[in-house]
């Protein structure tokens, strides 16, 4: 048996899973100390169907820790950035168009060196191991511990990255440095942006990851834990330690993989409908189409791997007003909050969910009191919720013709059985966990993004080299090697660049360690 859990802005769902078999779902509200939530999910599941603690062979957590310090600006690490790049890149220093109160929270350190390569991999300047040492001495008289370091294109060759690395901790023996080249892709600012982000949250995944741990203890299960990361696979604690960016929207992908675990469909639309907000997305061979342009997190623009998701300000809490006879559903969410708000619950808030059990949709809570709101309310804002969704859908559609849409979610409830754009409406068992059983199904991962040059090699050995190194990085995420095979291969030549140059992508996926195969993976 394994457990997955899925924390939410609004609920923190969680799924006890045999094989393919779902034997126990439970859901109880979002805590604000996430922590305390997963404690009393585990004890919902036990309740609802008593199982043997050492029976479970592990359990997965999707979270909102890392996210939520990011965009709140709390928790986060005093952080240094080293660039290396001189006499190039001056005009813009790190951090440059990042929000006040994120730079306020890390605060300023920035060290500009000399370094760096060309696009065709020739040198802009050669490394200074001296410059990088006073800086590093620097970074230490300041007390700092975090250190984020990029290089001018530095996918392309990561070799001073790696340099600077071992001097920083050749002088500060307790530092944590991270890469640019293991974080993100082509584009130096947006690659350092993410470099930071993942640095300053150091500390915070160290002291996470043990509450977390702790937590599944305290329920007396002592299997091991991993952690969702944003492309639908697995990464073990230690991994999460040193990449906690790659948690970021684990939230999206997880309900997606859920998606296609439970309606079969592995090349669908999903519409995730949770109580404050919904994300619709693409799934494509079962894993969630990743974007491939530059993202927003908190007001800092990056370039690191994300899903392809569209989010939406619409949920089973958002509230419903209407001003001058126009009806508007959301962005504003009561949340959490939804048991005591809103009218079937005893409240006096006008939600989303009052409006689809007034229409008929569902039964919640009690349908007396919403009976009471006014008809053309409730037949104008049921279809403002339909035309937002039909509209996101047609959004992340790469073709005119109808998909298949697969619907997950808590307030599934808010759609009616069609929706325009759609071939068909799914709406499968345990659709309200999806986001769980997503959690509990997946399998270790690992990628490669890279630029190389086949000037003296085959594109033939680029290529193998590349699907060596994401095994290698899935089996560094806890993937049990006998099992990781390469799902994507993604190879784009650079007519720009001399030398020959190609982008390659490879991603691998392998099975956990698990004690006993148990059927858990979604091949």
């Amino acid at each position: 048996m394994r457990i997955g859990i899925d924390v939410g802005g609004t609920n923190t769902d969680a799924v006890l899973m045999d094989g393919r078999q779902v034997l126990a779902e439970f859901k109880t509200l979002t805590t604000p100390e996430v922590t305390d939530g997963i404690v009393a999910a585990l004890a919902g599941l036990q309740r609802t169907q008593p199982f043997p603690p050492e029976q479970v062979s592990t359990v997965m957590i999707g979270t909102t820790h890392f996210t939520n310090a990011v965009v709140e600006a709390q928790r986060l690490a005093p952080t240094a950035t080293l660039r290396l790049g001189l006499p190039a890149t001056s005009a813009l220093p790190p951090m440059t168009d990042w929000p006040d109160r994120l730079r306020g929270a890390l605060g300023e350190y920035s060290y500009l060196c000399h370094g760096g390569y060309e696009f065709d991999g020739r040198l802009i300047s050669d490394f200074d191991e001296k410059e990088v040492r006073d800086a590093a001495a620097d970074i230490a008289a300041k007390g700092i511990r975090t250190v984020a370091v990029s290089a001018v294109f530095s996918p392309v060759n990561a070799d001073m990255e790696v340099q600077a690395a071992e001097v920083l901790r050749d002088v500060i023996p307790d530092v944590s440095v991270s890469l640019s080249h293991e974080i993100g892709r082509v584009g130096l600012l947006e690659r350092e942006n993410a470099t930071i982000l993942n640095a300053c949250l150091y500390e915070l995944a160290r002291t996470i990851t043990s509450a977390l741990q702790r937590a599944v203890r305290e329920a007396g299960i002592e299997a091991p834990v991993y952690i969702s990361q944003n492309d639908g696979t697995l990464m073990s604690v230690d991994h999460c330690r040193q990449y906690p960016v790659a948690t970021f929207a684990s939230g999206p992908t997880n309900s997606m993989r859920g998606a296609a675990f439970l309606s079969g469909r592995t090349d669908c639309v999903v519409i995730d409908l949770g109580g404050t907000t919904s994300d619709v997305g693409v799934l494509v061979h079962g894993f969630p189409r990743e974007a491939a342009v530059a993202v927003d997190i908190a007001g800092v623009r990056t370039n690191f791997r994300m899903p392809d998701v569209l989010p939406v300000g619409l949920g089973g809490g958002s509230i419903v007003a209407a001003d001058a006879g126009r009806v508007t559903v959301g962005p504003r969410s009561v949340g959490y909050a939804i048991q005591q708000q809103a009218l079937v619950f005893g409240g006096e808030t006008v939600t989303a969910t009052d409006l689809a059990v007034a229409a008929g949709l569902c039964e919640v809570g009690d349908p007396g009191r919403a009976a009471r709101l006014d008809h053309d309310l409730v037949r104008r804002g049921v279809q403002v919720i339909q035309d937002r969704l039909a509209e996101l859908v047609d959004r992340v559609k790469t073709s005119p013709g109808p998909l298949p849409v697969v619907i997950v979610g808590g307030g599934s409830i808010l759609l009616e059985d069609r929706l325009e754009g759609a071939s068909e409406i799914l709406k499968p068992d345990h659709f309200a966990v999806a986001n769980a059983i997503g959690a509990a199904i997946a399998q270790v991962g690992g990628e490669v993004d890279k630029v190389v040059s086949l000037t003296g090699r085959t594109r033939e050995d680029a290529l193998e080299a590349a699907c060596q190194e994401a095994t290698g990085k899935a089996v560094a995420a806890g993937a049990v090697a006998s099992s990781v095979q390469i799902v994507d291969v993604e190879e784009v030549p650079l007519a720009y660049l001399p030398s020959n140059a190609v982008r390659i992508r490879v991603k691998a996926v392998g099975d956990l360690p698990l004690s006993g195969d148990d059927g858990a993976t979604d091949r």
